[in-house]
C-alpha cells in the first residue's frame, strides 16, 4: 500500500505559529523532505520531535522527487516542509505532487502559517482580489513584462523579496507605480515585525539597513479599475444599470444621474429610456 505524502505549513517566524494537526503529522511521519535541513532541524528540536531528514531543494527537486515517490511506493509516509510557510508557495515541492498525482498517491494539505496572506490582512489594501506573483524575474526582458502586468493590473499585488533586493525593486517600481500605495511587510511574527507604508519613491527613502524577507502589498491602479467597473456596468442593460445602483441604497434621482455619467449622455436621456420600459 502506497504511503501518503504530507503537505506541512510551518512557521513563518513565531515558533508558536503551528497547528496541533501539523506537530501530529510531524510525530507520525516515516520521514521528513525539508528544504533547508538545518532550519527544520531547530523547529523540530523546539517541538521534541526526532525524525529522519531528506533534503529536498531547488537545486536537487528532479533527482530527489524520484527518490521520495519510491519511498512513498512502498508505504513510507512522507512530510514535506519548506524554511517557513506553506510549502510550495515560491518553494520547491510542484515537482513531486505532480509526481505523485501521476502515481496515485495521496497528497493531505495541512495548512498554516502563509506569508502572503499573513501580510495583506494587515495592510488596510483591498483583498477582494489579488493577484500573487512571488518573486520578480531576474532575466530583464521578463521583469519588464512583470513590471507592466503590475502597471495595469486593477488588482491587488503582491510580490516576495530578499533583502539585499528590495531597494532595487523598489526602484523599479517607482518608474511604473507614480503614486499608488505600497506596503512593505517584513519579519512577520517575529520581535521587530513591521509594516512600512508610502510610495515607491518614498520607501526606497525609507529603507536604509534593509533586513528579513520581505512581502510587498501594491494597491491595485484605480484609473483602470474605474474604466473596467464602468465598461461592465455599461454592457448591462438599462434595468439591469438601474438596479445595480438601487441595491446600494441609492434614491431614483441619484440612479439616473450615475448612469448618465457612465454612459456619458444626459439624464433626459436615461429618464425616457426608463419610461419607455415601463
Amino acid at each position: 500500500m502506497n504511503g501518503k505524502l504530507y503537505l506541512v505549513a510551518t512557521p513563518i517566524g513565531n515558533l508558536e505559529d503551528i497547528t496541533i494537526r501539523a506537530i501530529k503529522i510531524l510525530k507520525q511521519v516515516d520521514i521528513i523532505a525539508a528544504e533547508d535541513t538545518r532550519r527544520t532541524l531547530q523547529l523540530l528540536n523546539h517541538l521534541e520531535i526526532s525524525k529522519p531528514l531528506i533534503s529536498y531543494h531547488r537545486h536537487n527537486e528532479e533527482i530527489k522527487s524520484k527518490d521520495l515517490i519510491n519511498l512513498l511506493l512502498e508505504g513510507k509516509n512522507i512530510a514535506l516542509v519548506s524554511d517557513a510557510g506553506t510549502p510550495i508557495i515560491s518553494d520547491p515541492g510542484e515537482e513531486i505532487v505532480k509526481i505523485a498525482i501521476e502515481n496515485n498517491i495521496k497528497i493531505i494539505s495541512i495548512p498554516g502559517a502563509c506569508a502572503l496572506i499573513t501580510a495583506l490582512i494587515s495592510t488596510g489594501i483591498d483583498s477582494k482580489e489579488f493577484t500573487f506573483m512571488g518573486f520578480l524575474p531576474l532575466n530583464k526582458k521578463l521583469r519588464k513584462e512583470k513590471l507592466q502586468e503590475i502597471e495595469k493590473s486593477t488588482k491587488t499585488i503582491i510580490l516576495y523579496e530578499a533583502p539585499h533586493k528590495i531597494k532595487n525593486t523598489l526602484e523599479d517600481l517607482s518608474n511604473l507605480t507614480e503614486e499608488r500605495k505600497i506596503v512593505l511587510a517584513r519579519e512577520l511574527t517575529k520581535i521587530h515585525e513591521e509594516f512600512i507604508t508610502g510610495t515607491a519613491k518614498e520607501l526606497v527613502e525609507k529603507i536604509n539597513t534593509p533586513k528579513g524577507e520581505f512581502v510587498i502589498i501594491i494597491q491595485a491602479n484605480k484609473e483602470n479599475k474605474l474604466q473596467d467597473d464602468k465598461e461592465l456596468l455599461n454592457n448591462l442593460s438599462i434595468e439591469e444599470h438601474f438596479e445595480y445602483y438601487k441595491n446600494k441604497g441609492l434614491e431614483k434621482k441619484e440612479i439616473i444621474k450615475q448612469i448618465a455619467k457612465d454612459r456619458n449622455v444626459t439624464k433626459n436621456e436615461i429618464y425616457i429610456k426608463l419610461l419607455d420600459k415601463t
